[in-house]
């Protein structure tokens, strides 16, 4: 059956006390609203509808870098889900299967629970979950197995507060009943606010069939918080650790791995305590990351080491074989195998060939102030310690930069390059210059007293 989705993120979420719409909130580097989308996108919807409210320009961007073809709609004003939802009708004409609707908050939903949403065979279908703190969800009410109303706590008796199937918000309707129900809901309530879940007892009065899907209580949670962001941020890692360990990679203190929404690891991949992952990072397999390393929008292939204390920025390409070792930062630069470098240096726009050493304290002065420059090093060459290559410029296969030289021209393959000043020597002139500089001390201390 066709699916669409309307995902609902009007909100200002006012208790976050932030000039941020909640929604652009990030749980593992990507906005909780991507989070959504993602989700979503697993079934492969005809359309994407999202509903933006407060600094709507903002979250359409971040809509639209998730999908460039999402639909996007405004809500004026906010006036509760049902309302949001009239404002997405008019983007779904024309369209005939179901529509699940989904909140733009809620980053932990995952893809068999809108399966399960998506498939099931009544005209609506709503999420729930068993809690063992209802507090002040929305109860399902139930009869033999069928939905026949949702009601908010605020306007539940006490025999339905006692009711612990709560309402998880997402559910899946029937295009044409959607739009049949959604324009005649009433404000009628407490909240004076137009409620979605009214159609579920509208449509039961309708003789139209409605059920349940249960999930995990901690896919539905919200972020209308800072804390509940926090909550959102562990659950999400505490499941993504789960995940890598499944798939064969070795954490040897997971609590302490940060994972990003998309980072990818190979299995039989060891990763140290203390590492992050941001976005856009593929370790491949065997690899090794140690401890204390930060990493993001990279690629390091299979039985690659990096740390510990490495960083890694966009752009760095690890090929296999290649040792990043402690405090070396690369940036935007390719590493071809075997490439080693220990310590204390920084690549940045750089190009590295095959078995190639780099000393430790080695520099690409890749930036004039005004433009960034690259620098190429060919294969199997060694470039001593404490080298400063000013880009552009090229170093050849198989050639040799002597220890402390700055480098500002090419140098031809196999050619050793210096360029330093010559040492002096001056004998005895240590000596002399301590006592000297002793004798200055003991002066300006017997002035001071």
């Amino acid at each position: 059956m066709a699916t669409a989705l309307i995902i609902l993120a009007a909100g200002q979420g006012t208790r976050m006390n932030s000039d941020l719409p909640k929604v652009l909130h990030k749980v593992a580097g990507a906005p909780v609203l991507a989070h959504a989308m993602r989700a979503g996108a697993t079934l492969e919807p005809d359309r994407m509808i999202v509903v933006t409210g407060h600094e709507r320009a903002a979250v359409e961007a971040a809509a639209r870098t998730v999908d460039e073809e999402v639909i996007v709609v405004a809500q004026e004003e906010q006036l509760g889900t049902g309302h949001a939802v009239a404002q997405a009708l008019p983007a779904l004409e024309g369209f005939a299967g179901k529509v699940l609707i989904l909140f733009g908050d809620t980053p932990l939903i995952r893809t068999e629970t809108l399966e399960a949403l998506a498939g099931a065979e009544a005209d609506i279908t709503v999420l729930g979950f068993r809690a063992a703190n209802p507090r002040r969800y929305g109860r399902l009410i139930t009869s033999g197995g069928v939905l026949e109303r949702i009601v908010e706590f605020k306007d539940a008796s006490e025999a339905e507060r006692d009711v612990t199937l709560c309402n998880g918000g997402l559910m899946a309707v029937d295009a044409a009943l959607l739009a049949d129900l959604v324009p005649t809901l009433s404000n009628d309530n407490a909240a004076g606010e137009y409620y979605l879940t009214e159609i579920v007892a509208m449509a039961r009065a309708k003789g139209r069939t409605a059920t349940v899907v249960t999930c995990d209580e901690g896919e539905t949670l919200g972020v209308d918080t800072r804390a509940q962001l926090a909550q959102a941020e562990a659950s999400f890692q505490a499941r993504a650790r789960a995940e890598a360990q499944e798939n064969g990679v070795t954490m040897t203190a997971p609590e302490t791995v940060f994972f990003a929404y998309d980072t990818v690891i190979g299995r039989d991949t060891v990763i140290a305590p203390n590492v992050v992952f941001g976005p856009g990072v593929t370790v491949e397999s065997e690899a090794e990351i140690r401890a204390f390393c930060h990493l993001e929008g990279c690629h390091i292939s299979r039985g690659a080491t990096v740390g510990p204390f490495a960083r890694l920025r966009p752009g760095a390409e690890l090929a296999e074989d290649v040792h990043v070792g402690n405090f070396v930062e690369i940036k935007n630069a390719i590493l071809d195998e075997g490439v080693k470098v220990g310590h204390l240096t920084y690549l940045g726009d750089a190009h590295i060939g095959e078995h190639t050493n780099i000393g430790a304290g080695t520099i690409t002065c890749n930036y004039d102030g005004v433009m960034k420059h690259r620098t190429e090093i060919g294969k199997r060459a060694f470039i001593g310690s404490d080298t400063m290559l000013v880009a552009p410029v090229k170093i050849g296969d198989g050639a040799l930069t002597a220890s402390g030289s700055v480098i500002t021209q090419d140098v031809p393959a196999e050619a050793l390059a210096i360029s330093r000043a010559r040492q002096e020597t001056k004998p005895g002139l240590a000596t002399r210059l301590f006592e000297n500089l002793k004798r200055i001390k003991a002066k300006r201390q017997k002035e001071a007293q």
